[in-house]
C-alpha cells in the first residue's frame, strides 16, 4: 500500500475507489466498470499533476521525507556495479548511517559516499535514520583520502535530517568530525559530484556535499537547519514550521536561483516515490554527462571548488 501524504488525500480517495472497482471486476461482482475506471484514472492523474505543479515549500519538505522515496542503497544498486563497501573509521568504530566504498559507474571506477536512512524499522535503527555520528564522518574522510590517492572521482548521495546530536557523538567530537569532512571535500584533487536525493540537513549534509557540482532532485530540500528547528529558535513555536520552510528558501528551485546548486533533476508526477527507477536513471544520466565533461576538462578541481564556494560568499 502506497503511503499517502496529508495533502494527497484527494488523490488517495480516487485511487482507493479505482482499486475497489478493479477488485470487484476481478471477482465478477460488478457489471462492466472499465469506462468508470478509465474516467477515474484520468481524474486521479490530473489531480496528482495539479497538486505537484503547485507544491508549497512545506509540502516539498514532506515529499523529501517520504518513506517510499529511493534511498542511497537503491541508487547504488541501480547505478553501480562491483560495489565494494568499506567499514569503520580505524579510530572508534563503524557507523552504518554512512554507506561508502568503491564501484564502477558505466565501466569507470568511482568512490561513493552516501547517507542511508533505512526503509523499514529494522534498517532505520541499523542506519540510525541517516543521522551520522563522528565515526561516520571519519569513515567518509578515509574514503575521500583513498579516492584522492588513487585518482578516482567521488560521488556523494545526501539524505539526512542532520548529524546525530546525542551526548556520545558530542563527546567523540561531532563538530570536529564534520569540519574535517568538509575540509577533506574542499581539499580533493579529484572531481566530486554531490546529489541531494531527499533531505540535505545542516552541517550533516554539507560535510559530504561540498563538491564541484551539486545537484538536487526536484522535490528535495537543502537547509542550514530543519524547519522545525528554525521555528523553535525564531518563534519558540514548532507549529510555525510551514512559515520557516517558506522563509528559509530550502527548495531546489530557490537554491538554483541563488546559485547554491548547479542543476535540478526532474521527478515524475507524484514524486520520486512513485517511480524510483525513473529518478535513479535520470540521476545516472546527469552524473554520466558531468563525468564526461570533467574527463575532457583541463581543470584544477580543487581550485575550481574553492572559487565556487568563495563566489557564493561574495554574492550572498
Amino acid at each position: 500500500m502506497y503511503n499517502y501524504l496529508d495533502f494527497e488525500k484527494p488523490v488517495q480517495d480516487l485511487e482507493l475507489k479505482i482499486l475497489e472497482l478493479k477488485k470487484l471486476a476481478e471477482n465478477g461482482e460488478a457489471v462492466d466498470v472499465a469506462d468508470e475506471i478509465t474516467r477515474l484514472e484520468k481524474r486521479s492523474r490530473d489531480a496528482l499533476r495539479d497538486l505537484y505543479k503547485a507544491l508549497t515549500p512545506w509540502q516539498k519538505v514532506q515529499v523529501a521525507r517520504h518513506s517510499d522515496r529511493p534511498h542511497c542503497v537503491d541508487y547504488i544498486k541501480g547505478l553501480f556495479s562491483d560495489f565494494t563497501p568499506l567499514a569503520g573509521d580505524r579510530n572508534f568504530g563503524e557507523d552504518q548511517a554512512i554507506v561508502g566504498g568503491f564501484a564502477r559507474f558505466r565501466g569507470e571506477p568511482v568512490a561513493i559516499i552516501g547517507q542511508e536512512k533505512g526503509s523499514d524499522t529494522t534498517s532505520r535503527l541499523r542506519h540510525n535514520f541517516g543521522s551520522v555520528r563522528p565515526e561516520g564522518y571519519r569513515k567518509a574522510v578515509r574514503l575521500m583520502e583513498l579516492a584522492d590517492r588513487f585518482k578516482i572521482p567521488l560521488l556523494t548521495l545526501v539524505d539526512t535530517a542532520g548529524a546525530y546530536p546525542g551526548v556520545g557523538a558530542e563527546e567523540r567530537g561531532q563538530a570536529e568530525a564534520i569540519a574535517r569532512s568538509t575540509s577533506a571535500c574542499l581539499a580533493l584533487k579529484v572531481p566530486s559530484i554531490s546529489v541531494v536525493i531527499g533531505e540535505g540537513g545542516s552541517g550533516g549534509a554539507i560535510a559530504i556535499a561540498t563538491a564541484n557540482r551539486v545537484y538536487m532532485l526536484e522535490h528535495a530540500i537543502y537547509s542550514v537547519i530543519s524547519p522545525e528547528g528554525a521555528a523553535s529558535i525564531l518563534w519558540r513555536d514548532t507549529t510555525r514550521s510551514k512559515d520557516a520552510a517558506t522563509n528559509m528558501k530550502i527548495t531546489a528551485q530557490d537554491l538554483l536561483e541563488l546559485k547554491i546548486i548547479d542543476a535540478i533533476i526532474p521527478e515524475p508526477i507524484g514524486g520520486a516515490q512513485r517511480a524510483p527507477e525513473t529518478v535513479i536513471a535520470a540521476t545516472g544520466d546527469l552524473i554520466a554527462r558531468t563525468m564526461k565533461e570533467f574527463a575532457g576538462a583541463n581543470t584544477d578541481f580543487r581550485e575550481q571548488r574553492r572559487e565556487k564556494y568563495l563566489a557564493m560568499g561574495r554574492s550572498l
